[in-house]
């Protein structure tokens, strides 16, 4: 099975060119639309910040809390400030997970009104990167993959990056039948990615099944049903 499908991998399309992107610059809150609810500071006072605490505990000194915002250190002796926005419907909030080291960021869910994120926040030069799953490295280090797959909102993508300097380069942006099944990935190679899905209205079927093959150029190609 190997065998042929490296000989068919010449026949599969491009998904996609190299994208160079520097991030984002941490933003203010700008207070907009409905003050926070109470279940807002209920959910964070009960739940959340307990729990984000545990995970900052040891990544201390680098990462802290005070209220609403959270600061990740990072090099030069500066501070990333992330604020809390829990104003209306474009509302979001951050919350620390892990600082990642093949990648030196930091890993900060971000749940927003009627969405969800992570935020990937460079130690290097505290720029802001949004991904829609969590970063699974290859073996090597060398990229690493997000699969975003939801109904609300619609979103069907997998996503392949890798660093570059100061920023991240998009390799590759594979759209993903979300709409109908539910999609996971994982790295069989460095250069190969299996991707499965699921029927969501009937789990016990069998749904899309394909791999995802870079090539020499650097090209990701897709091939599969």
């Amino acid at each position: 099975m190997l065998v042929r499908l490296l000989c068919l991998a010449a026949l599969l399309l491009p998904t996609g060119a190299l994208a160079q992107t520097m991030g984002d610059e941490a933003k203010a809150c700008v207070p907009n639309g409905a003050p926070p609810s109470q279940e807002y500071e209920r959910e964070n006072q009960a739940r959340e910040w307990p729990q984000e605490a545990q995970r900052i505990r040891g990544d201390v000194p680098n990462v802290a809390r005070q209220g609403d915002r959270l600061r990740l250190a990072i090099d030069g002796g500066k501070t990333v400030e992330l604020q809390d926005c829990p104003y209306g419907d474009t509302a979001y909030q951050y919350l620390y997970e892990r600082f990642d080291d093949p990648g030196r960021f930091y890993v900060v869910r971000t749940p927003a009104y009627e969405d969800f994120s992570y935020t990937l926040v460079m130690k290097r030069t505290g720029r802001l990167f949004t991904v829609y799953g969590a970063p699974v490295w290859t073996s090597d280090k060398s990229r690493f993959l997000t699969v975003a797959c939801s109904l609300l909102p619609e979103r069907g993508a997998l996503t392949i990056h890798a660093l570059s300097g100061e920023g991240l380069v998009l390799e590759a942006e594979i759209p993903l039948p979300c709409a109908m099944e539910s999609c996971s990935a994982r790295w069989d190679f460095q250069s190969w990615v299996s991707i499965s899905c699921t029927p969501r209205d009937d789990p016990g079927r069998k749904g899309t099944e394909f791999v995802a093959i870079r090539g020499g150029d650097g090209i990701w190609k897709r091939f599969g049903r």
